[in-house]
């Protein structure tokens, strides 16, 4: 899973990259302090892993892992080359979905790009470069398909009619991700990877008192739920704080400040229902592991996640949920149990399912 951090110059992108990946990104009040993008890889943080880990005297412990990209800030006319403009428009088109960091907090030792903060303007500065780009994109995949409708052919109407239903509702400043097309009007939009088409997760960068931003984050909300996107709202720069201290001290900071959760976590927890992905895991003496795969995998594709072999070869998958595992002390006591289920090629998988795979190459 790629996500892609954008957002206007100084809306705290870099600052929430650190606190994501500590990996030090340079965080500096003016435009384009990020130009090549920054990409940091950040384990999925699963507390299951860690009691199945004891379970089996077991000190290897895998967890899945999240791929952010911190990408330069976009300032209008980025569509047509201005600022950094192209390159970042590359950027995104390589990213699964989108994290678009908005600023929801005054500070007036942080320059706006725009002069002051308005967080529906900054949200649509961006939509509408993304948009233009598409627009150009759908441009020319348009005029290519009339040019191969000259001879008659009429296998291409269809295409070309999802062509110019997408390019209408784009005309009309619409995401295409808003868009609602059928499976046969995809399969012509998706080798496109339009920008405007890519999923997002609005993140409200909030103040460290939060309680003067309350305007700002529920226009951002009101926003997205008009797109049926989702919103996390927190303050990169206490994140980024929080990051920093050891796992007591993390824990003692976050129980003063309030925080059941860090804004960290949900935002991870967000692009795995963004995405529509899951983990099952695996467990053993020599090593513990989640596995990402997509909600609705069928047991020898998952099998196949671990190895090739594994789905080839696939028989049978021995699976007990984790509750249950935990709850019986052992996979073998909960296989005396009766607790453990012997699972075929149909099978498809659930969150926090615990697997043993049966295969035979």
């Amino acid at each position: 899973m790629k996500l892609g951090i954008v957002g206007l110059p100084n809306v705290g992108k870099s600052t929430l990259f650190n606190a994501l990946t500590s990996a030090g990104a340079e965080v500096a009040n003016y435009p384009f302090c990020t130009i090549e993008p920054n990409v940091g890889v950040v384990a999925v943080k699963d507390e299951r892993l860690n009691k199945l880990a004891a379970l089996y005297n077991c000190k290897r412990i895998v967890y899945a892992t999240v791929e952010f990209v911190d990408i330069a800030g976009l300032v209008k006319g980025a569509s047509h080359g201005e600022g950094l403009g192209n390159k970042f428009l590359s950027h995104i088109r390589e990213v699964d979905a989108i994290v678009h960091v908005v600023r929801c907090f005054e500070n007036s030792d942080i320059t706006h790009v725009d002069g002051g903060v308005d967080p529906i303007r900054d949200i649509e500065t961006i939509n509408t470069e993304l948009i233009l780009a598409d627009l150009d994109t759908l441009s020319r995949k348009i005029d290519r398909t009339k040019t191969a409708m000259k001879g008659g052919d009429k296998k291409y109407i269809p295409e070309l009619e999802a062509l110019e239903k997408v390019y209408a509702a784009l005309s009309d400043g619409k995401c295409a991700r808003g868009v609602a097309l059928s499976d046969e009007e995809r399969a012509y939009i998706d080798p496109l990877y339009l920008l405007s088409g890519k999923k997002v997760i609005y993140c409200a960068n909030v103040s460290e008192d939060a309680s003067g931003d309350k305007r700002y984050v529920d226009r951002v909300r009101e926003y997205a739920a008009a797109e049926g996107s989702e919103v996390i709202e927190l303050c990169a720069k206490i994140e980024a704080e929080l990051n920093e201290l050891e796992p007591e001290d993390r824990a003692v900071f976050m129980e003063e400040l309030g925080i059941e959760t860090s804004g960290l976590d949900r935002l991870i927890k967000s692009s795995y229902k963004l995405l529509g992905l899951m983990s099952f895991l695996t467990a053993g003496e020599k090593e513990t592991r989640a596995w990402t795969i997509p909600v609705g995998t069928k047991a020898p594709q998952a099998a196949g996640k671990i190895h090739t072999d594994f789905e080839r070869g696939f028989i049978r998958a021995e699976v007990v949920d984790y509750d249950t595992l935990i709850e019986c002390g052992s996979f073998n006591a909960a296989k005396e149990k009766g607790k453990v289920r012997s699972e075929g090629k149909d099978y498809v998988f659930k969150e926090g399912d615990v697997v043993l795979f049966r295969f035979n190459v």
